[in-house]
C-alpha cells in the first residue's frame, strides 16, 4: 500500500510538471540560443508516442534515486518527452537533469561525452570541465583530459544515471563513454542506471569486426561496425563478455524502452550530435562515416552532413555534383574548407543498410589515389587494416562483404544473449 501511494505521488508531480511546462510559450530548451540546431523533426506523429523511452518511465527509477547523491551522464538528447501537442504541432520535452532537479532529486554533477552537455562541440574536439549556466551544476568532461570518470569525480556519488541517444555504429563514441563509465563505477562500487532509448540502426548487423589490435576510443570491443544493439543491450554485453578491466562487472539496472522492437521505425526528434541533422544522415552514417578515415569531405561544413561527399581531387567529369564546405555549427574546420569539391549528393537516395559502394566509387574516381586514405584513421574507423587493402586491390562490395560473413554470424550468436527486444 505504501509503495502504491509513493508511486502515485511521484506520478502526480511528474504530470504536474508536464502540465505546467506545456502552458509555457517555450520550454527549457527553446530558451537556448542553440535550440534550433538540436531539433531534427519539430513535429511528432501521434502514433510514435506509443514508444516510451526509459527516461519517460520515471516510476521505475525515481524510487532508486530518492535520498541519493546522483551523477548524470547526459547530453542534449537526455530528455523526457511530453505528449504531442495538437495546438503547437511540436515535440515538447524537458531535459532529464532539469526534470530531476524539479522533483528534488539530489543531482550533484553532470558528466559530458563528446560534443559536450549541450551537444555543440565539434567532432573530436576536447570538451572542458565547467559549470552549467542554467543549473549551476559542475560539468565533468569525458572527452577532454579524462575519458573515464576519475575516482575523485565519483567520490561523493551514490549512483550514476546514463542517458544518451546512440545510433548503433561502432565508431560513434557514446558506447566507448558507456564502457568507461561502467568500468569506473565498477571499480568504485557505484551502481549505474541506464535509461534505454531505441537504436535507429538497430534492425541489422553489418560491417567488418574490429580486431583488438586496432582498439581505440573509436572502437573498444570486437564488434561489427553496425552492432544492432540499444545502449541498454550494449551495457549488458559489456558486462556479460567481461570487457571491463579485470572482468569485474558493473552493477547496472536498465530501464527498457516500452513498446519497442528492433524493427520498429524510430525517427529521432533531437539530433544526437551536431553533424547528424536528420533521419537520412543517420541511415547513411554507417556507410559515409568511413570517409572520416579518408581525405574526402562527408558533408561537414554544409547543411547536408553525411548526405553528400566530395573532394577537390575527385574526377569532375564523372562526379559532377559540386559544393564548397564552409565553417558552420559543429564543423569549424571542415575538410577542404572554402575549396570547391566534386562528389555525389545522396540526400534523396533510398538507404537499406550499410553500403561500401560510395567509398569504392570515390576511390575509383580519385585523380590521385595517394591523397585518398588517411591510413591510421581509416583503420581505426574500419576496425581492421584489411578493408583498405581490399578497396585498393579492386575487390567488389559483394566480395568484401563475403569476407565478413563468418565473423558476423559469430557476433549475431553472441548478440542474441543480450537482446531485450525482439
Amino acid at each position: 500500500m505504501t509503495l502504491n501511494v509513493f508511486k502515485n505521488t511521484v506520478l502526480f508531480f511528474v504530470l504536474a510538471m508536464i502540465s505546467c511546462a506545456s502552458k509555457m510559450k517555450t520550454n527549457n530548451h527553446t530558451n537556448d540560443k542553440n535550440a534550433s540546431v538540436y531539433l531534427v523533426n519539430k513535429t511528432i506523429n501521434v502514433d510514435s508516442t506509443r514508444i516510451l523511452v526509459g527516461a519517460n518511465q520515471t516510476e521505475l527509477y525515481l524510487p532508486l534515486l530518492k535520498g541519493k547523491h546522483v551523477g548524470i551522464v547526459a547530453n542534449q538528447t537526455s530528455v523526457i518527452f511530453k505528449n504531442h501537442s495538437s495546438e503547437t504541432k511540436k515535440t515538447l520535452y524537458t531535459h532529464l537533469v532539469d526534470s530531476l532537479l524539479s522533483l528534488n532529486i539530489n543531482v550533484r554533477k553532470v558528466f559530458a561525452p563528446e560534443h559536450g552537455f549541450r551537444g555543440t562541440a565539434d567532432a573530436g574536439a576536447n570538451v572542458s570541465d565547467g559549470i552549467d549556466k542554467k543549473t549551476k551544476l559542475p560539468l565533468i568532461s569525458l572527452h577532454g583530459k579524462h575519458r573515464k570518470p576519475t575516482p575523485k569525480a565519483l567520490k561523493e556519488l551514490d549512483i550514476v544515471v546514463f542517458d544518451i541517444q546512440d545510433v548503433g555504429v561502432r565508431f560513434y563514441t557514446y558506447i566507448s563513454t558507456l564502457h568507461n563509465v561502467m568500468e569506473a563505477c565498477a571499480e568504485a562500487g557505484i551502481p549505474v542506471i541506464v535509461l534505454d532509448r531505441p537504436n535507429p540502426n538497430g534492425h541489422y548487423v553489418d560491417g567488418p569486426t574490429l580486431k583488438i589490435e586496432n582498439q581505440s576510443f573509436l572502437g573498444m570491443h570486437p564488434i561489427p561496425l553496425v552492432h544492432g544493439l540499444t545502449i541498454g543491450e550494449y551495457a549488458k554485453m559489456i558486462n556479460g563478455e567481461q570487457w571491463l578491466a579485470n572482468g569485474v562487472p558493473c552493477d547496472i539496472k536498465i530501464i527498457p524502452v516500452k513498446n519497442y522492437t528492433h524493427y520498429t521505425p524510430y525517427s529521432l526528434p533531437i539530433r544526437p550530435s551536431p553533424n547528424l541533422p536528420n533521419d537520412q544522415s543517420i541511415k547513411l552514417y554507417p556507410s559515409l562515416g568511413l570517409f572520416e578515415g579518408t581525405n574526402i569531405n562527408a558533408g561537414r561544413g554544409t547543411e547536408f552532413q553525411f548526405q553528400r561527399y566530395g573532394a577537390p581531387f575527385l574526377n569532375n567529369k564523372t562526379m559532377t555534383f559540386k559544393y564548397t564546405p564552409i565553417p558552420n555549427f559543429g564543423a569549424k574546420h571542415p575538410k577542404h574548407k572554402n575549396i570547391l569539391c566534386y562528389g555525389e549528393d545522396l540526400k534523396d537516395v533510398s538507404v537499406k543498410g550499410m553500403s561500401l559502394k560510395w567509398v569504392i566509387k570515390a576511390y575509383q574516381n580519385t585523380t590521385d589515389t595517394s591523397k585518398f586514405f588517411n591510413t591510421s584513421n581509416f583503420t581505426k574507423h574500419a576496425g581492421t587494416d584489411l578493408l583498405q587493402k581490399q578497396i585498393m586491390s579492386g575487390l567488389s562490395e559483394a566480395e568484401i562483404k563475403a569476407s565478413w560473413k563468418k565473423e558476423l554470424e559469430k557476433f549475431k550468436s553472441t548478440r542474441a544473449k543480450y537482446l531485450m527486444y525482439p
